[in-house]
């Protein structure tokens, strides 16, 4: 018995960045309200998902074949992926689909927002921060029935593929595996992370410990984050 041939067609780190993202998303929200078991986690995820949306944007110009921005972001293809919809016409998309490519931007720029305004829009965006995040939730939401209909119609695990990086030979005949991101564009992603994780602590120095939400002071207008010495008084209260 013959085992099914694979494409690979997710790099690694584009993977772990998506299930590192949807973890982030999750404690962030689970963790938004004061009452929350998880409160003292919120100010931290939002962080790590600030990072994570440093690092897709730049892998999106240097990681593997299906995870740059040229692979996927195709106005010109939108209004015909669309009508093979409503016309029962599928074809089964290696990378991303048009539709999925907007789903992505709109994800990330929801993201980005999110954790902008939380981090440096002080209290009167507070009820924005809140707006976004909601249309943020939406969005997720959205996104993950777009993820199951499209896994039935196009009769493949897109969720499995973004676990393994590889998706059916059969279902893409004429397929090739994927290039894979250079030993240069995964030098420049992480040295983006590092960066944007030093840059963070630069303004938050407790960025990434845990602590309660209320804690976290905003300097929006002052152009600065809570001080160390403000931070331990809080940890000492």
């Amino acid at each position: 018995m013959t085992s099914e041939r694979n494409i690979r067609v997710w790099d690694w780190p584009l993977r772990l960045f998506h299930w590192l993202l949807v973890f982030a998303i999750a404690i962030a929200f689970l963790s938004s309200e004061e009452d929350s078991a998880l409160n003292q986690w919120h100010v931290l995820s939002g962080w790590v998902a600030a990072v994570l949306i440093a690092f897709r944007l730049v892998w999106g110009f240097v990681g593997g074949e299906h995870s740059r921005f040229t692979d996927f972001i195709r106005p010109a293809r939108i209004a015909e992926h669309i009508s093979g919809l409503l016309s029962g016409r599928r074809e089964a998309s290696l990378g991303h689909n048009p539709l999925g490519a907007i789903a992505v931007m709109l994800l990330l720029a929801l993201t980005g927002a999110t954790v902008w305004t939380g981090a440096f829009g002080g209290e009167a965006f507070e009820d924005l921060h809140e707006l976004i995040a909601w249309i943020l939730l939406a969005m997720v939401g959205l996104h993950v029935a777009a993820v199951i209909v499209m896994s039935l119609l196009e009769r493949e695990n897109l969720a499995r593929a973004m676990v393994t990086g590889k998706k059916p030979a059969a279902r893409h005949p004429d397929a090739a595996d994927a290039k894979p991101p250079s030993a240069i564009g995964l030098f420049l992603a992480f040295a983006v992370i590092a960066v944007s994780a030093y840059a963070i602590l630069r303004y938050d120095p407790q960025a990434f410990t845990l602590r309660r939400a209320e804690s976290f002071e905003h300097r929006a207008n002052a152009g600065s984050g809570p001080s160390a010495a403000e931070e331990e008084r809080e940890h000492e209260d």
